[in-house]
């Protein structure tokens, strides 16, 4: 029933009061592009999303084997030591082959005491080390994998925030522009009403009152077109800002042919669907990344097995030779046996901090579909406002022409001509208000269910 309704309202809105120049969807999508391209926030989220990427290349790289360089040279003096009796047990022997041989051939030696610490040693390796059996690696894998999505979430998201901003201050930079025009309009008006009663006075027809008004009025509204040009300025500068640009950059606003495929689309469906935003991927994403540390906490019990390889050369006093050459290959085996049941609190955290999960979802989602609903509501709000205003300017200007050749023809007073000259321009500047007030109501209904596509 909405969507009937809807439809023919839109249409009407678009064919009767969207200008040229507030259509400008070639103009506005250049910007939006260009913001997108140099916003300072999101070169600094897409920094973060190249530090996930490295990061996930890091856990990947966990699979492949290890190896390095290691050198060591020791000297040594004290410490424990072990006695070996050569002496004891070599000398007799050594005697009794003397005296049967009736020589001096085989000398008396001493005990030997040998240090445990080696001493001028030197110990050459490379050590090569592999994982066989690690459920950790790819669980580690898996999240840095999330991670990296959750950044590139994260930047989309901050995207769809920026499209939003970047519109909101283009319209507000139009309405801003156009009050000027307004202004500019009312005081070229109040500027030959006084130049009138300045004549009609000299000819001695007017009234010095009429004349003191006629320039009360004029300076009123040079002050009324000062603000509007400076709020122009206002607007202006936050927009260049929103785009990473000098803030007095000019802001092009171009003719472009109307149409009204655009907003009939956004507003073709009677649901409001606020499943492609990414605040609700963002909670799905967590969720992954919790149920992968809630895996590699209950895989605290699977036994890690890795093997290792040293290929390497050692000996004493710098000595290089066939026997100093050496490798060693192995495997190594860890079964957990006790821990105090620390793994088990893990576990516990884990499933806990996935039921929190859970209920964030389940309550952002309603937030997000509130949110949506109110701001479908806003855009018919505004744009009911917008009518009204627009029939109010079009009495506004009938009877201003009406009063204006009245007092021309001496049949309405000043004071009569000033009153319609007011509500003119009050009824101009309503319009132009509500006009940029419905299309960023339709800009944060774009935002709300996420209907624009950021990645053109």
């Amino acid at each position: 029933m909405l969507k009937k309704k809807i439809r023919p309202l839109l249409s009407v809105l678009l064919l009767t009061w969207l200008t040229p120049e507030v259509l400008s969807q070639d103009v506005l999508d250049t910007y939006i592009r260009e913001g997108l391209s140099n916003n300072l926030i999101l070169k600094q989220k897409k920094g973060n999303l190249e530090k996930g990427l490295t990061a996930l290349k890091e856990a990947r790289s966990l699979f492949l084997p290890t190896s390095w360089f290691e050198t060591q040279y020791t000297i040594a003096n004290g410490g424990r030591s072990i006695d070996i009796p050569v002496g004891d047990l070599m000398n007799p022997v050594y005697k009794t082959l003397n005296q049967l041989t009736g020589s001096n051939g085989f000398p008396q030696i001493g005990n030997v005491s040998e240090q445990f610490f080696p001493d001028n040693f030197y110990d050459v390796r490379i050590k090569t080390t592999m994982p066989i059996i690690n459920p950790d690696l790819k669980i580690n894998r898996q999240i840095k994998q999330q991670e990296t999505e959750l950044a590139l979430n994260d930047i989309d998201m901050y995207k769809r925030e920026l499209v939003k901003e970047i519109k909101t201050a283009y319209y507000n930079y139009l309405m801003a522009d156009k009050a000027v025009t307004i202004y500019e309009n009312a005081l070229e008006v109040v500027t030959q009403n006084l130049k009138v009663n300045k004549t009609l006075l000299a000819n001695g027809k007017g009234l010095y009152a009429y004349v003191s008004r006629a320039e009360s009025e004029v300076r009123s509204v040079e002050a009324q077109l000062q603000t509007a040009k400076n709020e122009r300025r206002n607007a202006q500068a936050y927009f260049n800002f929103l785009l990473n640009k000098p803030f007095t950059d000019s802001v092009h606003i171009q003719q472009y042919e109307m149409s009204i495929s655009l907003l009939q689309n956004m507003m073709a469906d009677d649901s409001v669907s606020v499943i492609k935003r990414e605040e609700l991927k963002a909670l799905n994403i967590a969720q992954g990344i919790t149920t992968g540390v809630l895996k590699m906490n209950r895989s605290f019990r699977t036994p890690r097995l890795n093997t290792f390889f040293d290929l390497g050369a050692q000996g004493f006093d710098f000595k290089v030779n066939n026997n100093s050459f050496f490798y060693l290959a192995g495997l190594q085996l860890q079964i957990p046996l006790f821990s105090g049941k620390r793994n088990l609190y893990k576990i516990e955290k884990a499933e806990i901090e996935l039921k929190n999960l859970a209920v964030n979802t389940e309550h952002t989602q309603k937030q997000l579909n509130l949110a949506a609903f109110v701001s479908r509501n806003n855009v018919m709000n505004s744009y009911n406002t917008y009518l009204a205003s627009a029939k109010q300017q079009e009495a506004a200007q009938q009877y201003f022409k009406l009063i204006d050749r009245g007092y021309k023809e001496g049949i309405n007073s000043f004071i009569e001509m000033l009153d319609a000259r007011n509500q003119l321009t009050n009824s101009q500047l309503q319009v132009n208000i509500n006009t940029y007030k419905l299309l960023s109501a339709l800009a944060d209904y774009e935002r709300q269910t996420a209907s624009y596509s950021i990645n053109q």
